[in-house]
């Protein structure tokens, strides 16, 4: 196939312009050790959107954007792929090894999915301890290559995720992105089980952190000014759910900021215990407001959360179907990218937005 249907940014732009456009481009080709995946599905994150207005900005245009990706493979690049992929231990010690059995490695008619995380550089220092999300030369999906709002996309085959079939395609997309940088945001808060955690904005993410947090025993507060929002919190198992203004039956050990919003910071500092911990889930922030050193003092921290490693997406994944999660999605055509974007930027998403994209 020579040619391919995707949605493209040449410019970034408010998405009320409509600065993605619907476009036959040529279908990429995959290299050794990489893979042609059909894709069937993907999810519409924040980080989208701050790409495609600008916030964000790519290495270079004109770009196809998207980074939770879901299809099957349709070829694998002459040359041998590797067969094992090297990934981190979450607490910093000396990388393991994860063999993938032979049904795992990647193959024609194989379900994947490809998350933000891209390719490290497997060099430098960060990689070798174990930290991959935090390489010196690391490569993101629809940032630094073509991503998933298309009909084709190539992948490095030791960086594509292996999908449970308990998942449909259109609930697996936002497990690839939003699923797998909640399950991060819970371990750098410090998490235990049996422990209250605050959500501060509850959209793709927070849905997703929300059903971990609950299999791993603790007691869920969420904030978010959206009533249908809080309504569906609830309906997820939170024990309370209010507004950001509002103050929690009891103060929460941990919290985590889902929205870009710097205000959020102080609020939630607010209503941590001392010696609690607050994970900040952003990759762009609108600031950092100024507050009372008071709000920090008694040995509270703030952490930010940066990308995620493979060792994050295996674990979440075997997490996700065990529970099982549930993933609330609304689906919007490929050519309506722009449209889910505008939505989701008016908070009017309930769960995940997800593209689907039929197979010809």
């Amino acid at each position: 196939m020579s040619n391919m249907k995707a949605m493209v940014l040449h410019k970034p732009a408010p998405v009320e312009s409509l600065p993605l456009k619907l476009e036959d481009v040529p279908c990429p080709e995959p290299k050794p050790s990489e893979v042609l995946i059909r894709v069937s599905a993907c999810g519409v994150c924040h980080t989208d959107l701050h790409i495609v207005e600008g916030e964000v900005r790519p290495r270079s245009l004109p770009l196809i954007p998207g980074h939770q990706v879901v299809g099957v493979i349709e070829s694998v690049g002459t040359g041998k792929a590797s067969e094992e992929a090297r990934i981190g231990d979450y607490s910093g010690g000396i990388p393991k090894t994860l063999k993938r059995t032979d049904g795992e490695n990647p193959h024609p008619g194989m379900r994947v999915g490809m998350p933000w995380l891209y390719k490290a550089c497997g060099e430098c220092s960060y990689c070798k301890s174990g930290l991959e999300n935090l390489c010196d030369d690391p490569r993101f999906t629809g940032l630094d290559v073509n991503g998933g709002y298309a009909e084709y996309i190539v992948a490095p085959a030791d960086f594509v995720v292996p999908i449970p079939d308990i998942f449909s395609d259109e609930e697996a997309a936002p497990l690839l992105c939003a699923g797998i940088i909640g399950y991060r945001s819970l371990r750098v808060s410090g998490l235990l089980p049996g422990e209250r955690i605050g959500l501060f904005g509850f959209g793709a993410s927070a849905h997703l952190a929300l059903q971990v947090a609950r299999y791993w025993g603790c007691e869920v507060y969420v904030f978010t000014r959206s009533r249908e929002h809080q309504d569906l919190a609830r309906s997820l198992g939170a024990a309370w759910a209010g507004t950001a203004d509002d103050v929690p039956p009891r103060p929460l050990d941990r919290a985590i900021t889902f929205a870009p919003a710097g205000g959020l910071i102080p609020r939630a500092l607010k209503n941590l215990r001392k010696g609690g911990t607050l994970a900040i889930n952003a990759i762009h922030m609108d600031g950092l407001p100024e507050m009372p050193y008071d709000l920090l003092y008694w040995e509270r921290s703030i952490k930010s959360v940066a990308n995620s490693t493979r060792e994050d997406a295996f674990n979440f994944m075997e997490v996700a179907a065990a529970i099982p999660i549930r993933v609330k999605t609304e689906a919007f055509p490929l050519e309506k990218a722009n449209e889910a974007l505008l939505q989701l930027k008016e908070r009017k998403i309930q769960g995940s937005a997800v593209l689907f994209i039929p197979s010809r």
